[in-house]
């Protein structure tokens, strides 16, 4: 199975929106990740995302370039201080290819435990907007490749 972890785009800071949403450079970061990702032809069941705003905006953008058969919802357990033991367990369930989209450090956390047993060894640098791909189930894990923003310029 094909895991896609995303953390979400360039967010307003809180000062200058409480409810953090995207950036214009945030949102066409994300939109040139999407576009480089449809025409690879990166297949995905469900987006699921944390709720949060710039989460959402993320989620909504990488769901219009890839049509996910599922479509796109928020999920508890992605907030980025959550536990990411619950999500790990969750995902023995899955086999379609799954997106997630959420924030640091949950999402270097969950690739940790992913990979290597342990959430605090980090095992790739996420990159506001990219897309981190594991590969597996189970416990057996791998990181198959990772696409920037920088990389899709």
């Amino acid at each position: 199975m094909e895991l896609y972890l995303v953390q979400h785009g360039e967010a307003k800071s809180k000062a200058e929106d409480p409810q953090r949403p995207l950036t214009e450079r945030g949102r066409e970061e994300v939109q040139r990740v999407a576009a480089f990702a449809a025409r690879a032809g990166l297949k995905v069941s469900p987006v699921r995302h944390s709720g949060k705003r710039r989460a959402e905006e993320t989620a909504s953008i990488l769901a219009e370039r890839l049509s996910p058969a599922k479509g796109v919802l928020a999920v508890s357990g992605l907030a980025p201080m959550d536990d990411v033991r619950p999500i790990a367990q969750a995902l023995r369930k899955e086999t379609a290819p799954l997106m997630l989209v959420g924030h640091l450090p949950f999402m270097d956390r969950l690739a940790g435990l992913l990979v290597t047993g342990d959430p605090d060894r980090s095992v790739v640098r996420f990159r506001r907007g990219g897309i981190v791909c594991l590969e597996g189930a189970g416990a057996a894990w791998a990181v198959k490749w990772v696409i920037t923003p920088e990389l899709v310029a």
